[in-house]
């Protein structure tokens, strides 16, 4: 995945632009320095670097001697890190060489420190690329890619009918640690001859400054939250270079998809996917809502409610639930619905948002887009633990959850209703901008907001 092409191009811009020529230069200097730390073909390396130069250069480098890398969230905490690092055992760990700062940055000027670890082990799989799936449900996995997997991705993203071309730009607002960004972003970016833009900051102005600051067609890559957060603006600039904006990592909610439309006057295009596989489905120009459109060579089966993704593999490295993947297919635990007709298919959300309460099925996703579509509630979490449980960030300080439980049970079956309703001054969320659904951690959330 390193860049290719017979002569420097535009390739990547993080506040100064690097040339392909200019990349390559920091990829060598990166390689040396790891291989000078022992690093050597079917060796491991953990990254815990934040969205940098220094963080994509080393990533690829790496690759280059041949090591099989794991990507570490730089925004976990110590304990969490160390956790991390000892699950996985890599031999080298690289970590930023200055305290990182600032929750909004789309990138950071900083250098690395490598550090060898001597007890740690070599590859033991063909795997070259280990994450660590986001943790919004339970704790996360480890799942591993390989260098086939990856470039099959890759070309699948180049397959699908109105994703950015040769000569484009992509401004990446997805996390380059995980799979939209990474992907997506980043490894079919250097790819295919598109411009790479990081913005200096995910607020609207940064973002709008680093669409207008090139005439060439322009495809913002992001998660839904940043789609909303782009819509709430009253008068954007003029931004005819403007292709789309694509998201994906989270549900899409009507009410931001017609905001930002109406907005922008381009599509917000929607894909679905996930870290064990990359994407799986996509409907780019808005135009089969909700349905989507399988990704070239991808295969789903339908099995009591839940979508079945057919792989080569299983996904998971180390211990994990056997039941996940078994004779080529890998429950993905989201409902979902396919067109025997067309193929399309239809995602409902997680399997686990599906209750029985006294025997009656309820939808917690149901439940959850009433409430966000309330007066004065900004997002709404819902799940089930001792019974059914809602958190509510509002933008109303009237609004207090006596009213939005009167306003609930006016338009709620008994069955279907919160038993519990707590208003949080935010939504907490996963490194990859996925609301946080572990209803012990969201009572945690609520036990704090309490306490402010």
């Amino acid at each position: 995945m390193v860049p290719q092409g017979p002569g420097p191009r535009k390739a990547l811009t993080l506040g100064a632009t690097f040339t392909t020529t200019q990349l390559r230069e920091h990829i060598e200097f990166q390689q040396q320095r790891l291989t000078e730390a022992g690093l050597l073909p079917r060796g491991t390396a953990a990254l815990r670097l934040p969205p940098s130069l220094a963080s994509i250069t080393t990533l690829l480098a790496a690759w280059r001697i041949g090591a099989q890398v794991s990507l570490i969230d730089y925004r976990l905490t110590e304990h969490e890190a160390a956790a991390s690092i000892a699950r996985i055992n890599p031999q080298v760990v690289v970590a930023p060489d200055r305290e990182i700062t600032g929750r909004l940055r789309g990138y950071f000027e900083t250098g690395s420190v490598i550090t060898t670890r001597p007890d740690g082990a070599p590859a033991d799989t063909d795997h070259v690329l280990l994450q660590l799936s986001s943790g919004s449900t339970g704790p996360s996995k480890v799942i591993g890619r390989t260098a086939t997997s990856l470039i099959e991705e890759v070309e699948r993203y180049r397959l699908i009918d109105g994703f950015p071309g040769s000569g484009e730009r992509i401004v990446v607002l997805a996390s380059i640690i995980h799979v939209l960004g990474l992907v997506g972003g980043l490894l079919y970016g250097l790819h295919h001859d598109i411009h790479l833009v990081l913005p200096s900051s995910h607020t609207v102005d940064a973002i709008h400054h680093a669409v207008a600051a090139d005439p060439a067609p322009t495809t913002i890559l992001g998660v839904p939250a940043q789609a909303g957060l782009l819509s709430a603006v009253q008068s954007p600039p003029p931004l005819p270079q403007l292709k789309a904006m694509v998201v994906g990592g989270d549900r899409l909610k009507t009410e931001v998809w017609q905001r930002f439309t109406n907005c922008y006057g381009v599509p917000l295009g929607l894909m679905y996917g996930m870290t064990e596989a990359g994407v799986i489905a996509s409907d780019l120009n808005g135009a089969l809502r909700p349905r989507l459109t399988l990704a070239p060579g991808i295969s789903v089966r339908i099995e009591d409610g839940e979508i079945l993704l057919r792989l080569d593999a299983g996904p998971y490295v180390g211990q994990t639930d056997p039941s996940r993947y078994v004779d080529g297919w890998l429950r993905t635990k989201d409902a979902g619905t396919l067109d025997p007709d067309t193929g399309l298919l239809s995602v409902h959300g997680r399997l686990d948002q599906q209750v029985s309460v006294a025997g009656l099925k309820v939808d917690l996703l149901e439940v959850e887009e009433l409430l966000s579509r309330l007066p004065g509630v900004r997002d709404a979490v819902v799940v089930h633990g001792a019974g059914i449980e809602a958190y509510v960030a509002v933008s109303d300080g009237d609004v207090t959850g006596d009213l939005l439980s009167e306003t609930v049970a006016a338009r709620l079956a008994a069955y279907k209703r919160p038993r519990r309703l707590h208003i949080l001054p935010a939504i907490p969320r996963t490194a990859t901008g996925k609301p946080l659904r572990n209803p012990e951690a969201l009572r945690a959330a609520a036990r704090a907001a309490v306490t402010l």
